[in-house]
């Protein structure tokens, strides 16, 4: 595999399992499949949007991919470069996260100064004068100003604080940023803000994106490809502009009818049963079949495998979606 051909991410069969305790009497009970078997690539210069309901395992692979979490099974590998035998401060340098809450991901016993200062410390072992040029190039990069370096977290809004959390991770020179629900904990105003100084940052430092949202109009118009989760899953991938106006899978079309949109009513959309499936009991087949409408005998005994449904899309449906 050549430099140009290399992807930036690949993760094959990536799972967690979380143990639960006991039960009556100690019995051994079987833990809960947060993640199932996962596995598809990004390329570089890519933004993969995630999507799925609260609960589908979306912020578990994101902690998985950058090592906040330790995976039950698979792999990940950045540009070849597999995470288990990696250097921890190697990876670092490779893939950064900014979390969903601005304020709290931001140390309050530390100042700005001190918070950028960590990964040019531990990662690169700059040098004072070093770290304060990187420092100055990247609040330059974000749009904020050097005096706010002395300052604390709580001082700042939270499209300040979010940039602060940008800046941190560019700190370490990633090539794969992971933004988890980056612009939900902010006004709709300055979301766009947030968005447009994330797209400038792509292009500027050539960066790789995986953007997770519940808000499908965002990662719509931020991403080049979609992959939908559920209960732990994959149940489909596709081109951004594609995968919600003409939807394989029906779990994809659910969440795309349940989206508010300015100027239409609110309406259910068709389902047999809005409950997800209960974790510590899963369903055999398919975990959407509960729900689906188009559910029959074969989606209720065996699971359904992701396979290649057109040029670009894939999708884990016995009984796909016609265009």
């Amino acid at each position: 595999m050549t430099a140009q051909t290399m992807t930036a991410l690949t993760v094959t069969g990536l799972s967690k399992t979380f143990p639960v305790s006991g039960g009556l009497l100690g019995r051994a009970r079987p833990g809960v499949r947060a993640v199932r078997p996962v596995s598809f690539a990004v390329e570089p210069g890519e933004t993969l949007g995630i999507v799925g309901e609260s609960g589908c395992g979306k912020s578990t692979l994101a902690r998985m991919l950058v090592g906040l979490l330790p995976p039950s099974g698979g792999s990940i590998e950045i540009a070849g470069k597999a995470l288990d035998t990696a250097d921890p401060a190697a990876f670092g340098r490779r893939i950064q996260y900014v979390f969903q809450d601005p304020i709290s991901s931001l140390n309050p016993r530390k100042t700005i100064r001190q918070i950028m200062e960590a990964p040019l410390k531990l990662l690169h072992g700059m040098d004072r004068a070093a770290r304060a040029a990187r420092i100055a190039e990247i609040f330059a990069s974000v749009n904020l100003r050097e005096e706010f370096l002395d300052r604390y977290p709580h001082e700042f809004s939270g499209g300040q604080a979010q940039r602060i959390g940008i800046a941190r991770a560019l700190a370490a020179a990633p090539g794969i940023i992971i933004l988890d629900e980056p612009v939900s904990a902010l006004d709709v105003s300055v979301q766009a803000q947030v968005l447009n100084l994330l797209a400038g940052l792509k292009r500027d430092f050539g960066l790789t994106y995986l953007f997770i949202s519940h808000d499908l109009a965002v990662v719509e118009a931020v991403s080049d490809r979609v992959m939908v989760l559920y209960f732990g899953a994959v149940v489909e991938i596709g081109r951004a502009a594609e995968i919600f106006t003409s939807p394989k899978h029906p779990y994809t079309r659910l969440l795309a009818e349940s989206a508010p949109v300015v100027g239409r009513a609110l309406a259910a959309p068709e389902q047999k049963d809005s409950e997800l499936p209960d974790p510590l009991d899963p369903p055999r087949g398919c975990a959407f079949a509960g729900r689906c409408i188009r559910a029959s005998a074969v989606c209720r005994e065996t699971d359904p495998p992701l396979e290649k449904m057109g040029d670009t899309r894939f999708a884990a449906c016995h009984h796909p979606l016609e265009d």
